[in-house]
């Protein structure tokens, strides 16, 4: 939905909504009671808001820029790993100074204030304002960013080429975030300690940066699909060697080649849909595209809960039905 708006309206309106709600959220939250008061405002007031950022900024970056579109996709998504990193403590900080409830105060005014000033600034399509796309020749510039290049959503979801990019992007969504949830617990099962665990999700924060980075400019130097290529083998790589890591040093080596998997991955989607589909009805594919990784991104971690419990239970009851015997 907030994909078409976008196509529709530019994205400083929809920033602007956006961080209107997930600030309201915020500040909402600091009042709550009761659970059902969380689910309302946390899933639905602050969850919409959250769905406006990832498209519309990535979809905006697609139209500004065309030579190195994939490298300043991947700046900007550097932004969602540093405020991932920085926040956590900044926030234990503030609840430990004050409270949960001053703290939500707090986050929701800072929301509120530079998300909602800072969507003033965004413009669509460099037309609007009389610029040139980066990278854009005079020839082309007038059919490019006037926006009638490029397929349809409806012409665009009757190819092959959209849904195998999003199977592509299920499976990142399914691998990437299955691994970030049980990450923590399966490195405590191995024997470490929680801060050992810790740590392990600490550097594939840090290395997916650079991941970031590599992957944006190796788009850029020989396309998104090749890119691509690389960053579902060091899915395979990653995952095979997590099977056989038992030793911390292996458990560190597995976080390298995870987190620059994780990262490389990150600035390709957007410019190759670009690429693909052109930039007519870009926010709009580009968001029906992502909620195939938001839902492979669901189902993942909860499928491997699955699984492992089934598993579990099937050798405790042979080992009962051996004990029996």
């Amino acid at each position: 939905l907030m994909g078409g708006f976008t196509d529709k309206i530019g994205a400083r309106m929809v920033l602007t909504f956006c961080g209107f709600l997930i600030g309201s959220g915020f500040l909402l939250m600091s009042q709550i009671n009761n659970a059902w008061q969380m689910y309302i405002l946390y899933v639905v007031l602050i969850g919409t808001g959250m769905s406006g950022v990832w498209v519309p900024l990535n979809s905006t970056v697609a139209r500004w820029f065309a030579k190195r579109r994939s490298m300043m996709t991947g700046i900007i998504i550097i932004g969602t790993s540093i405020g991932g990193i920085v926040m956590p403590p900044i926030t234990n900080w503030l609840i430990a100074l004050y409270d949960w409830r001053i703290t939500y105060l707090i986050m929701g005014g800072i929301v509120l204030v530079i998300v909602v000033a800072a969507a003033q600034f965004l413009r669509y399509r460099p037309n609007v304002i009389g610029e040139k796309s980066n990278g854009i020749s005079e020839s082309k510039e007038g059919r490019l960013l006037s926006g009638t290049v490029g397929l349809t959503f409806r012409e665009a979801v009757s190819t092959n080429q959209f849904w195998l990019a999003s199977a592509m992007v299920f499976c990142m969504g399914f691998w990437r975030v299955t691994i970030l949830v049980h990450i923590i617990p399966h490195v405590t099962d191995l024997g470490y300690s929680p801060t050992s665990a810790a740590n392990i999700l600490a550097i594939i924060g840090g290395i997916n940066i650079l991941g970031t980075l590599i992957g944006g400019n190796l788009s850029d130097r020989i396309g998104g699909k090749q890119t691509y290529v690389i960053t579902f083998f060091m899915m395979l790589v990653s995952s095979l060697w997590l099977l056989q890591a038992r030793e911390m040093w292996m458990l560190y080596i597995f976080t390298i080649i995870f987190g620059l998997g994780c990262g490389m991955g990150g600035p390709l989607q957007s410019p190759l849909l670009a690429k693909i589909f052109g930039l007519r009805s870009h926010g709009i594919i580009f968001g029906a595209n992502n909620t195939f990784y938001a839902i492979g991104a669901a189902f993942g971690p909860f499928a491997v809960s699955y699984t492992h419990l089934r598993a579990h239970e099937t050798s405790l009851h042979l080992v009962c039905r051996l004990l029996l015997e």
